[in-house]
């Protein structure tokens, strides 16, 4: 059994009252019950930390390479300036997978650029709450193909 960290960044504690149009109604608690579910399901156990702060952020991933086997993250707006939070991603070795609830490139020009993007192993964005489940699910089928 492996266990995998779930980063949600900045304002994303608001899912559910923020934007709910383009972020959906459903609360960080649900989409985080439905990772859960999946890391369970297959064998694995999930850690869940949020953080409007980035060096929060860069503490979490940091320390994921002595606990955790794959990281999936949602930067949240982090996603275009921090790389702080890329060059800590780029020192963990496992299966890091970033995850948007809505599709970046179907926004503002600014929200198309991503620094983590080059150092993560794919990105999962535009599928609201199933978003979740299909980082999860992509995270465990590379730590399966991983052996």
């Amino acid at each position: 059994m492996a266990s995998i960290l779930l980063v949600s960044g900045p304002n994303l504690n608001l899912l559910g009252a923020r934007e709910p149009e383009i972020y959906g109604r459903d609360t960080l608690e649900e989409v985080v019950g439905d990772a859960r579910a999946v890391a369970e399901a297959n064998g694995h156990s999930l850690d869940h930390v949020q953080s409007n702060h980035e060096g929060d952020i860069v503490d979490a991933v940091q320390a994921a390479r002595e606990r955790h086997a794959a990281i999936v993250i949602n930067p949240g707006a982090f996603t275009h300036y921090s790389y702080a939070i890329a060059d800590a991603l780029a020192t963990f070795d496992g299966p890091k997978i970033e995850l948007h609830l809505s599709n970046p490139s179907a926004r503002e020009a600014w929200r198309r650029t991503s620094v983590v993007g080059p150092v993560v192993t794919g990105t999962v964005a535009g599928f609201g709450r199933h978003g979740y489940r299909l980082a999860l699910e992509a995270a465990v089928a590379l730590l399966k193909e991983a052996g």
